[in-house]
């Protein structure tokens, strides 16, 4: 029904399941390479059978059970120094605990308020090639370019339409980061960990903006906080659904970012519905608790989507922010000679 006789298909998966990686993954695998004339005759599908009361209760039971089987195992390792065990526990502590103080003083921002019921959605589009281009000219990473057009845009948006003075403040960003290997190529799950980003808002010098945050995540990789947030999602497995329960109700109480923004490698070649071309893919991260503002990335065939989830009260404007990106990177662009 949209024009141009094009169709849209809304997929909306939860993270438990898959992290962009693996959904990116996914994509791909349900749609071609190539247009075909029709679909191939499916198996015949037989769904396992619902598992009983019992069932559920003897797997949560061998689940306990085998817990203290690994913490044996980890602990066997750490006694003899398997593979630098030690030094890798330690890493991982000493990264967990900058973790948690680099997450401390954030100023909320006035979409950090408790999320209602209903969102807005927007999204751009970019060339792929100009942001690759400006990577190569200041020589940082494409996410560096990504964050830096977030932090002057966000700054803008927060001092002309929200009237904020933003010098002073503190405003961190949550971009996820891949922890998986290459043999987990392919696989569905989580695996995914996370850096705590302060975006400088009240800079206006585009270039300075951009290596500041490219100092920022250069320290990151080098102090190795993935591997801090990896290890606290882990301890998850060993204590049962309690901590996490209370570590959601946790996050609607405040979170220790102002926002998500997330970046997704997608395919580098057009993909088919049958003989219908993939001409856009727009993704949305979800909100949750005080988080009223997320931004998602994906990038396909020679394009990169911008794509803008907000709370429908807390930021009833979010469009401006979408024009203000826009104007924010091609003076990003200006600065870089792109």
């Amino acid at each position: 029904g949209l024009e141009g006789d094009r169709i849209a298909v809304h997929s909306k998966t939860h993270h438990c399941m898959v992290d962009g990686v693996s959904g990116s993954e996914l994509i791909a695998e349900l749609l071609t390479s190539e247009p075909v004339e029709k679909v191939e005759t499916p198996r015949v599908w037989k769904p396992r059978p619902v598992p009983t009361s019992f069932a559920l209760g003897a797997g949560e039971i061998a689940r306990v059970a085998r817990a203290p089987l690994g913490v044996g195992e980890a602990l066997w390792k750490l006694a003899r120094d398997e593979g630098g065990a030690r030094h890798q526990l330690g890493e991982r502590l000493r990264a967990a605990q900058r973790m948690v103080s680099d997450s401390s003083g954030t100023t909320p921002a006035p979409f950090n308020q408790p999320v209602g019921p209903y969102r807005r959605s927007d999204w751009m589009t970019l060339p792929i090639d100009r942001m690759r281009a400006v990577r190569r000219a200041v020589d940082c990473t494409l996410n560096d370019v990504v964050l830096a057009t977030t932090a002057d845009a966000l700054g803008r948006f927060l001092s002309r339409y929200r009237g904020i003075d933003v010098d002073g403040r503190r405003f961190t960003a949550m971009t996820p980061v891949s922890v998986r290997s290459e043999d987990e190529s392919g696989t569905l799950g989580n695996r995914v960990s996370s850096w705590t980003v302060e975006l400088p808002l009240a800079e206006r010098d585009p270039l300075e903006t951009l290596r500041r945050i490219h100092a920022q995540t250069e320290a990151l990789k080098a102090s190795k906080q993935a591997l801090g947030a990896e290890m606290l999602t882990q301890v998850t497995e060993w204590t049962g659904s309690g901590l996490l329960s209370l570590g959601s109700r946790l996050m609607n109480l405040g979170t220790p970012f102002n926002m998500v923004v997330t970046n997704v490698p997608g395919p580098r070649t057009p993909l088919y519905m049958l003989e219908s071309q993939l001409l856009e893919i727009h993704p949305h991260v979800p909100l949750i608790g005080t988080l009223g503002l997320g931004l998602a990335l994906f990038s396909y065939a020679g394009t990169l989507s911008w794509g803008f989830s907000a709370d429908w009260d807390l930021v009833p404007d979010l469009h401006d922010l979408v024009l203000e990106v826009e104007a924010a990177f091609e003076r990003l662009c200006k600065a870089a000679g792109v």
